[in-house]
């Protein structure tokens, strides 16, 4: 069906619209423009930056035994979603779209001005795109557009006392730290398990991944596509773990393993038999799902993100040995150096830190997105 056959200035509704970005339904169905219209599935949810949810699908309808003869039945069935598995449910078809509702990323990030209702231009079949719908009101019931006081950027949360991973904190020691983005940075390990272990670090105070803001969510993921790059340009694959157990910063380990050492299942392998000797329940959590759909803020847990995007994850409950994550990468099925697995024996001078953070600053450069910011 053409777009043109329906004047997109004149129909849809604010009203619904609304309704359908807050309700998220699976399949939306309309037929009060009396002709037939299926588009193509849209998800609701951000990429990278919100959880995953399940893809909409909308459907409009002719007349029943309308003269042109319009589809205007739609079978189909449908598995309710308190029965399906989370992991199915939220997989994304591969036709899918961006949500219709929303202002696209790109306008978003050049700020541009929101159109007038009247001035605005319909782009959507059957849908509203009004901005207006979107502003919330306050408990006055003024819209808080006109409010005097335009809502300011949020500061990163700040620790309750000293803190060696916060950026702006004394205890930092600055001269580990090798690449600096919006909201994270990177920094050398001490006493790694090689010369490259680095640590993925919130600038702000954040004890763990389950309490990190979108847009820290979002840089996160942008540092480990870019280390898996750098690390695969030099024959490596990386392996990723948080251990929020006995902590008080987010440290999210990326460790690189050399391809000729080991596969990635030799990895996962060596996790899991480690974690069975010690009676850790690690069990495997489905490729696309959250790390904040399984533990709530505050709850202590280890998890393991390979370079397939499998993840290992233990909820702790009682006690956990800190040095497990670097213990089982030590070890002889996977790096082969048993007497690094505490990094207390692994520290060198800080001359010699110096030296590995400039020579990795060096080498990761080609890679650094935050250059083209």
């Amino acid at each position: 069906m053409a777009q043109g056959e329906v004047d997109t200035k004149k129909c849809g509704s604010a009203l619904i619209s609304g309704l359908a970005t807050d309700l998220k339904p699976r399949y939306h169905f309309a037929a009060l423009e009396k002709t037939y219209y299926e588009r193509l599935p849209y998800r609701n949810h951000i990429v990278l930056q919100e959880t995953a949810q399940h893809a909409t699908r909308f459907i409009a309808l002719a007349s029943v035994g309308n003269p042109e003869k319009k589809k205007y039945l739609y079978a189909f069935s449908i598995v309710p979603m308190k029965l399906m598995d989370a992991a199915e449910l939220v997989k994304q078809p591969p036709d899918v779209t961006e949500n219709p509702y929303r202002k696209s990323g790109k306008e978003a990030s050049m700020g541009k001005p929101i159109p007038a209702p009247e001035e605005e231009s319909a782009c959507q079949f059957f849908f509203d795109l009004n901005e207006k719908q979107g502003r919330k009101r306050s408990s006055t019931g003024r819209d808080s557009k006109s409010s005097p006081h335009p809502k300011q950027p949020r500061k990163p949360p700040q620790p309750p006392g000293p803190c060696w991973f916060c950026l702006a904190s004394p205890e930092v020691e600055k001269h580990l730290v090798v690449n600096i983005g919006t909201h994270c940075y990177l920094a050398l390990a001490k006493g790694g398990l090689s010369d490259d272990h680095v640590l993925i670090l919130p600038i702000g105070h954040y004890q763990s991944v389950v309490e990190l803001s979108a847009e820290v969510v979002e840089e996160v993921e942008k540092y480990k596509v870019t280390l898996r790059r750098f690390f695969k340009s030099r024959g490596k694959r990386c392996v990723l773990f948080e251990r929020n157990y006995k902590s008080h910063h987010l440290q999210l380990q990326v460790i690189p393993v050399p391809l000729s050492r080991c596969t990635t299942d030799d990895i996962k392998d060596a996790f899991v038999t480690q974690a069975e000797q010690q009676q850790i329940e690690l069990l495997e959590i489905p490729e696309h799902s959250d790390i904040k759909q399984i533990a709530q803020p505050g709850a202590a847990y280890f998890y393991v993100e390979l370079d397939t995007g499998e993840k290992l994850f233990h909820r702790i409950k009682k006690n956990f040995p800190l040095q497990f994550g670097r213990e089982v990468l030590a070890s002889e099925a996977i790096l082969n150096i048993p007497d690094k697995s505490d990094w207390r024996q692994c520290q060198v001078s800080k001359e010699e830190e110096e030296m590995l953070a400039r020579r990795f600053r060096k080498d990761f450069e080609p890679f650094d997105f935050t250059l083209d910011d």
